[in-house]
């Protein structure tokens, strides 16, 4: 939802966050991941301006 929101490709997320689109695609499947890469990909996606919600959702800050 997040990736989405923000009209951009698993390329350049995984590019923001430094990780490999195939992260990112696992991370999408909902596959287990290290920790730090999670908190990679939410601090890349938190840069660009989505807020989490209550660990449930997603939205574009205003």
């Amino acid at each position: 939802m997040a990736r989405a929101a923000l009209q951009i490709g698993v390329r350049e997320l995984a590019e923001a966050a430094h990780v490999s689109t195939n992260t990112i695609t696992r991370l999408e499947r909902g596959e287990d991941l290290q920790p730090r890469t999670v908190a990679a990909i939410r601090i890349a996606l938190e840069a660009a301006g989505i807020e989490f919600i209550n660990g449930t959702g997603v939205k574009l800050r205003t």
